[in-house]
């Protein structure tokens, strides 16, 4: 059974067993252990069902086993290259940004002082 999940509302929680459970019905689907998997990864069969279950596991681990299921290409569309957006090469004539900066700024605060108030009670 599929384990559906609207990424878009869902809690970091609920993402993590959703992605857990898509591996493991990977690894089923192509008919291999959790020995094999763990093999193939370079970790241990304890971590692979630490992973299945959602119970965390490091990020190093985490591309091992994409790499072992040979779908280490879906980190391309996890983290896609912020290079590439034509519309801002074709605006700055495809100069690199190199820092980011905020689109308006922060209204300056002034430092408020005694008797800078109003002439109310002066004689």
């Amino acid at each position: 059974m599929a384990y559906i999940i609207d990424f878009s509302v869902a809690a970091s929680g609920q993402i993590e067993t959703a992605i857990c459970k898509r591996l493991e019905a990977i690894r089923l689907s192509r008919n291999i252990t959790q020995e094999q998997l763990a093999q193939e990864a370079g970790v241990s069969v304890r971590t692979i069902g630490r992973l299945e279950k959602g119970e965390g596991v490091s990020l190093d681990t985490f591309i091992r086993v994409l790499k072992a299921l040979r779908i280490q290409q879906n980190l391309e569309a996890l983290l896609p290259d912020p290079t590439v957006r034509p519309m801002e090469r074709i605006e700055r004539g495809d100069m690199v940004r190199k820092r980011a900066r905020p689109t308006s700024k922060p209204p300056k605060r002034v430092q408020w002082t005694w008797g800078d108030g109003g002439d109310d009670n002066e004689q």
